[in-house]
């Protein structure tokens, strides 16, 4: 079966154990699980340095065309970040931007990231951000305030909100929100989780992503293949939404 991992990163966070995050670590554990493709971020632009992260990224989409595509980070308090996103965006392999309201401390519905969501529908790119239920910054109220706002770019909710309380609220940023899709990487999450998503979003508004290589990939696949969902659900899942969103991409 194909697998597409939907959320996924490479390099290392200071304040998180992460025991191997080059390419090469993150493709052999691909490997033995069957997962055909990860869609990653560079965590050092997530984080203190977007310029030299992106580049980082770069240089391993090229190095592994195909098995990784990526996502590159848009830093709003950076002035120069529009130019250099619509030239990252030029780049073969990368499919969407990148957004961390909680890192960048701005709420995702502030203008700052008004360039991103512009070029983003501009160019149909996918955008990934962070979602935290209850946060000031990446709420799921705030995510439908957004796609509302900006309904072209297919917008992936990361964490589909992070906190199991929160799972309703975003089921129902979804329901009013077209573009708008759960991506189902987290530490609370159960499988138990992923079943009510898919039951009262839909399979087609869910897409696998796993967090790696800050969370364990096997348990995040193994969370939706042990997951009580009818096959042809977690087919969606584990790769038909990401497909469908991918096809949207342009070049």
């Amino acid at each position: 079966m194909t697998v597409i991992d939907a959320h996924a990163h490479l390099g290392r966070w200071d304040a998180f154990g992460i025991t191997d995050g080059s390419a090469r670590g993150l493709l052999r554990v691909m490997d033995r699980c069957g997962v055909t493709t990860a869609c990653v971020s560079h965590l050092l632009a997530v984080g203190p340095d977007a310029r030299t992260g992106n580049q980082l990224l770069l240089d391993e989409l090229a190095r592994h065309p195909g098995r990784l595509l990526g996502y590159a980070v848009y830093q709003p308090h950076d002035p120069e970040a529009p130019s250099r996103l619509r030239d990252l965006l030029d780049v073969p392999g990368v499919i969407g931007i990148k957004l961390h309201p909680e890192t960048h401390r701005l709420p995702l519905d502030h203008p700052g990231y008004d360039p991103a969501f512009a070029l983003a529908a501009e160019r149909g790119r996918i955008v990934l951000a962070h979602g935290e239920y209850g946060s000031a910054h990446s709420d799921p109220v705030r995510f439908g305030t957004v796609a509302s706002r900006w309904p072209e770019p297919p917008i992936l909710m990361g964490h589909a909100g992070l906190w199991p309380a929160g799972f309703g609220a975003a089921v129902d940023a979804v329901g009013r929100c077209p573009n708008l899709v759960l991506e189902t990487c987290g530490s609370r999450a159960t499988a138990r989780h992923l079943t009510r998503l898919v039951a009262e979003a839909g399979a087609d508004r869910v897409a696998f992503g796993s967090d790696a290589v800050f969370l364990d990939l096997r348990i995040g696949l193994g969370r939706v293949l042990l997951a009580e969902l009818a096959e042809n659900d977690r087919r969606q899942v584990l790769h038909g939404t990401m497909e469908r969103l991918l096809k949207g991409v342009r070049g």
